[in-house]
């Protein structure tokens, strides 16, 4: 019997066509490239704190099993590996897989790169410490089914963090009119604002597939400065949130 799977071929086709570029930081994943210092330094905070880690140590998550869930071309899974994680960076389609693994051969880097799904990573009982599911929950087919796949992968105890959109005016503005139409960082239809989702329904699905949320920040970019800054308050657009297995 085929293990369902919860990814959508539309959606991964479309970032097959750009998979050339994931290592390109003026390309089409440039909006990563200047989100991916933020996301790093809360995604470390959360790990470091869950487990009682010393962020100040050369490799603080030495001896952590962690899944890159959705890894692209490894942007995440590089700088986790230094920081001394056992990565295992997982992606449905075999084209990010191999920019994923030639970039990280070039950086000297040992992780374990595999074309597969979710699914699939718990029909053959891999369990991990964490789970990173980045700018991946709105491109799946079933994202409540998807999160509960992700908890299925984690020990207990272990940390799920998820970032994704808002489903707002604004994240509409920002994500498609901003970075699609008027920037033209991303090929136009490469977000779907019916698919966004909200820090409430995200929550509750989370919960619903037997997680606590213990964490949830606003990830807000300043298109004067080009920057990103963390938020309590404004999770409008881009926001990342953390949830524990019990």
């Amino acid at each position: 019997m085929s293990t369902p799977s919860s990814i959508d071929q539309a959606e991964i086709a479309k970032f097959e066509a750009m998979a050339a570029e994931w290592w390109d930081p003026n390309g089409k994943f440039r909006p990563l490239h200047l989100m991916n210092p933020l996301r790093l330094d809360y995604i470390a905070d959360q790990i470091a704190a869950e487990y009682g880690r010393d962020r100040r140590s050369l490799r603080p998550f030495d001896g952590l099993r962690v899944l890159d869930i959705g890894c692209g071309g490894g942007l995440v899974s590089e700088p986790m590996a230094r920081l001394g994680a056992d990565m295992v960076g997982a992606d449905a389609t075999q084209v990010n897989i191999g920019v994923a693994q030639a970039h990280a051969d070039q950086q000297g880097l040992t992780i374990d790169y595999r074309a597969t799904t979710a699914e699939a990573l718990v029909a053959a009982g891999e369990r991990f410490d964490v789970v990173l599911a980045l700018e991946i929950v709105e491109h799946v087919s079933d994202p409540a089914a998807f999160v509960a796949t992700c908890h299925d992968l984690l020990r207990p105890g272990g940390l799920l963090i998820l970032s994704t959109l808002n489903r707002t005016a604004r994240s509409f503005g920002a994500a498609i009119i901003g970075a699609e139409w008027i920037m033209r960082w991303l090929p136009r239809g490469t977000h779907d604002w019916a698919r966004f989702i909200t820090p409430d329904e995200l929550a509750a699905q989370a919960q619903a597939a037997g997680l606590m949320v213990v964490d949830r920040k606003g990830m807000v970019f300043n298109p004067i400065t080009f920057g990103w800054s963390i938020s309590d308050r404004d999770l409008a657009v881009n926001y990342i949130m953390t949830a524990r297995r019990g």
